[in-house]
């Protein structure tokens, strides 16, 4: 997983597809040539759906919230925040931000308490937050104003750094220390509400951990009987929750990202087949180790429990006793996030593959999700699962992903639905997706239905991402799907916006405040806000080497995609990333997590990594305590005045 703590390439930059599929970079450079400009570091189209996007930081981060040119309100009002390399959360003046709930915190007040030796046991961290904070939403509890100050804020765990986990970090790893990583991982479930004007975590029985060890079932074509999910555990568990959806119906999206990473084994005869290699499962995984103290995650010795990770989690956080619910209709991929909307009563369903040269792939509903509900049936197990073709000349198409369809048949070596699901990556080769570098979160502009992609980078082989090559900065691609159905089965696409920094990057036009690379989590607010959150490697971070060293730490900015002004909003502390998105429905409080702060940085620690007996060698974020460890947290980011946030 590291090398002196440092992981020195992240996993997500390296490909695993071999297929022969047109890239995104071959495609867009295409489409560049034939119809588009770059304005401002945006590339628009020259006669497109979306027509002139604006200059990119052309505001300059000024403050000034007059209607614009055209008499339309301007969405950003804030002083843009400049880039920062403290050890510290940064917002705009007029802006306070306060740490929630970190990475130990009892669910309920008479829970057991974080040790800051890191010492608590797995049946501890069990009722505990878990740690490295991801996705997340917020779930209102009433109506109106009642519902804007309390509800249930659900966020993932992505994953666990066993170096800060373990009071002795991880060289020697046990049983135990398994089941305490496995409880630090999955989701939590917990109640917030203004208490005395501030926001609290507050007692409640919805107060809920499902964990890498909580029991869970399956549902759709790869049912919880499929001979491929026949382990010699009982089905439990969720692992490397990235980020997440919201249904209509009022249930939580957890997405299963990098499960590879958590299996290996020590037997030299063991060999990846064919799907296993494409997932990137192979013998060593990430490092966790885990193989060495527990056969559940021996690939040799229970070869099928893999096959039951990769998938979108339903959970529903209004029931603490409920099961969560795999939905293998969704497919099985390195699902980055599940962004539903709906459209014509039925929902669609869109995930990024977060892999270098992977696809984007989005689930149509077979009817309207208030019928299939009436009938007791889920509306994510009834449906159509599809991957994108982005076409040269602007135009894209999703090609469906169903036994009997084009090459998925039969005579082609594919058995059923179910076998589809399961080797989702290689359907997605055979139907002749476009790769694309690391296709991240996705949002949908709530006023526009247009549908906007983070593509956080390239690793600089063959298909890097137009029009750089490499492409360490990385862009956001948006589309409009025909007729602003979002069911509708073609679309046209442009660049919205290409990160970066001009010093190093001339066609890149960010004002210097403004400038960011690796754009990551991504989501609108009501007004339609685009929120753009970073996660540039911490092998990258500040550093010249990697044309880093003008943007800070990783930080979070607000775009008006009419006008195509864009501002820094947060900046981060050390070595950490910023993800999750949640507004409370007022659009006054902002929820926004803070993930592995003080992860090994060599910008930072280039000659001494965090260990257990210095774990604060790169942050010591939130507490500032030189007995404790750097933790993730969720912040609560409100306007002094009570206003609406990024006015």
């Amino acid at each position: 997983m590291t090398e002196n703590g440092v992981r020195p390439v992240d996993p997500d930059d390296t490909s695993s597809n071999p297929s022969g599929n047109a890239t995104f970079h071959e495609v867009a450079q295409s489409r560049m040539s034939r119809r588009s400009v770059i304005r401002g570091g945006t590339v628009v189209a020259a006669a497109g759906f979306l027509g002139a996007a604006g200059v990119v930081g052309a505001t300059g981060g000024t403050a000034a919230a007059a209607p614009d040119a055209k008499g339309r309100r301007r969405l950003l009002g804030f002083q843009a925040v400049t880039p920062s390399t403290d050890d510290a959360i940064k917002v705009p003046a007029g802006y306070s931000a306060e740490v929630l709930i970190p990475w130990g915190t009892p669910l309920n007040s008479r829970g057991p308490q974080w040790k800051k030796d890191a010492s608590n046991t797995a049946a501890e961290q069990a009722l505990q937050i878990g740690m490295n904070h991801d996705g997340m939403s917020f779930f209102p509890l009433g109506a109106g104003p009642f519902g804007a100050r309390q509800g249930l804020l659900v966020l993932n765990h992505e994953y666990v750094d066993q170096v800060l986990l373990f009071p002795d970090g991880d060289a020697q790893m046990t049983k135990e220390k398994v089941a305490k990583s496995l409880a630090a991982h999955g989701v939590s479930v917990v109640r917030v509400a203004q208490v005395d004007g501030r926001w609290k975590h507050v007692d409640s029985k919805y107060n809920r951990r499902v964990t890498g060890s909580t029991p869970v079932t399956f549902s759709g074509p790869v049912g919880r009987a499929h001979a491929a999910l026949q382990a010699k555990n009982p089905a439990m568990g969720t692992l490397n929750n990235c980020s997440n959806g919201q249904t209509p119906w009022g249930t939580y999206l957890a997405c299963e990202e990098n499960w590879n990473s958590y299996f290996g084994t020590t037997d030299t005869t063991w060999k990846p087949n064919a799907e296993q290699a494409r997932y990137g499962v192979n013998a060593a995984g990430f490092g966790y180790k885990w193989h060495q103290a527990d056969p559940r995650f021996d690939l040799a010795v229970n070869p099928n429990e893999i096959n039951r990770f990769g998938w979108v989690v339903e959970i529903d956080p209004f029931a603490p006793e409920s099961t969560p619910v795999k939905r293998t209709a969704l497919g099985r991929i390195k699902h980055e996030g599940a962004t539903v909307t709906e459209s014509r009563g039925r929902i669609v369903v869109y995930t990024g593959d977060d892999q270098d040269g992977e696809y984007v792939y989005k689930f149509v509903g077979s009817a309207p999700w208030r019928r299939l509900r009436a009938l007791r049936k889920s509306p994510l197990d009834h449906g159509t699962l599809y991957v994108a073709k982005f076409n040269d000349d602007g135009s894209g198409e999703w090609l469906p992903l169903a036994h009997g369809t084009g090459p998925l048949t039969v005579e082609n070596g594919w058995k059923d639905q179910a076998d589809v699901l399961l080797r989702t990556r290689s359907a997605a080769d055979a139907v002749g997706a476009t790769k694309l570098d690391r296709p991240e979160w996705v949002a949908v502009q709530p006023h526009t239905k247009d549908v906007y992609l983070t593509l956080t980078n390239g690793s600089g082989w063959d298909n890097d991402v137009n029009p750089r090559k490499p492409n360490p900065y990385g862009h956001i691609v948006r589309w409009r799907e025909r007729g602003g159905d979002n069911t509708a089965l073609s679309f046209e696409w442009d660049i919205f916006l290409l990160a970066g920094d001009p010093a190093y990057d001339p066609t890149v036009k960010l004002a210097p405040e403004d400038v960011f690379g690796s754009p990551d989590g991504l989501g609108f607010d009501r007004d339609g806000r685009l929120w753009i959150q970073t996660d540039i490697s911490n092998s990258s971070q500040n550093l010249a080497s990697k044309k880093y060293d003008h943007i800070g730490n990783n930080q979070m900015l607000a775009a008006d995609t009419r006008t195509g002004e864009i501002r820094r909003f947060l900046v981060g502390p050390r070595g950490c990333e910023v993800t999750g998105f949640a507004m409370a429905p007022d659009q006054r409080t902002l929820f926004v997590n803070i993930q592995h702060p003080g992860e090994a940085t060599p910008f930072w620690a280039p000659n001494s990594a965090p260990t257990p007996q210095n774990p604060n060698a790169v942050s010591s974020w939130p507490d500032k305590d030189p007995a404790s460890r750097p933790r993730s947290a969720t912040v609560v980011i409100r306007k002094n005045d009570g206003g609406v946030i990024g006015t």
